[in-house]
């Protein structure tokens, strides 16, 4: 199902703008969270998905490289991402404590914990609702920004600044309520930068929604990283030790 679309008639990419604009019409945040976890598959679908595996491909360097990826998420919020090209697999993970990482690519093979700084994006994988859901049970604070232009779509904006001081822009589908977009804006050591990812092509697993094409990176840089994910496993085994930092073996 692909949420961006060209759409035909001038009279339905009018009539969006018209019920849920900026004025006496605008809808509230809370209008927008509960349309955002109904299309998402409802809030009862939600709370009974409880983990996601999801098995593609990521494609980097403007696509001339491509590595098998596999990403897993367990509640209440741990992720791991793993991506593999001639035998070596770069993993990613975060246990809901710490996060820690393998490097063959950059010629480091053994496990390291990563910083605080580089396990804000990881908290935000392990996300399996995505930003809005529970946003006041995570501390976030939300605001209603008006319409935005996304690619000819004209979004839904919505502010998030999490408890760590994080400020993602949230884009919603004016159609369909789900995310199209992500926008966050983060200090990472020292710098500021911007982070910029596009959701797209939403299947439905065990009655939920979820994007199987990621497309992120700095905003306006050229080579983005693409996932698109062919197979989405929900509710099954996952154990808990492959998010956690290895030890060595005695």
């Amino acid at each position: 199902m692909h949420l961006r679309f060209v759409i035909a008639l001038v009279s339905a990419a009018l009539m969006a703008p018209a019920i849920f604009g900026q004025g006496k019409n605008a809808p509230t945040v809370e209008e927008l969270v509960s349309k955002n976890i109904e299309a998402k598959g409802g809030a009862d679908a939600l709370r009974a998905l409880q983990s996601l595996r999801l098995t593609g491909k990521l494609l980097v360097n403007q696509g001339q490289i491509e590595l098998a990826y596999v990403q897993m998420k367990k509640r209440p919020g741990e992720v791991r991402t793993e991506g593999t090209l001639q035998g070596m697999t770069q993993i990613e993970a975060y246990d809901g404590k710490e996060g820690w990482k393998i490097s063959p690519f950059q010629g480091r093979k053994d496990p390291e914990k990563m910083s605080a700084d580089d396990v804000k994006s990881l908290m935000e994988d392990a996300e399996i609702d995505g930003p809005l859901v529970d946003w006041k049970a995570k501390g976030s604070v939300v605001d209603y920004l008006g319409t935005e232009d996304v690619d000819g779509t004209p979004a839904y904006k919505v502010k998030v600044v999490r408890k760590n001081g994080d400020v993602s822009y949230v884009y919603l589908d004016p159609d369909h309520f789900l995310e199209i977009r992500i926008l966050t804006q983060r200090t990472k050591h020292g710098a500021y930068e911007e982070v910029e990812t596009d959701l797209g092509d939403y299947e439905k697993a065990a009655g939920v929604f979820v994007a199987t094409s990621i497309e992120s990176g700095r905003k306006g840089a050229p080579d983005k990283q693409r996932v698109i994910i062919d197979k989405v496993e929900a509710n099954e085994p996952v154990d808990d030790k492959i998010f956690h930092f290895p030890t060595a073996s005695k």
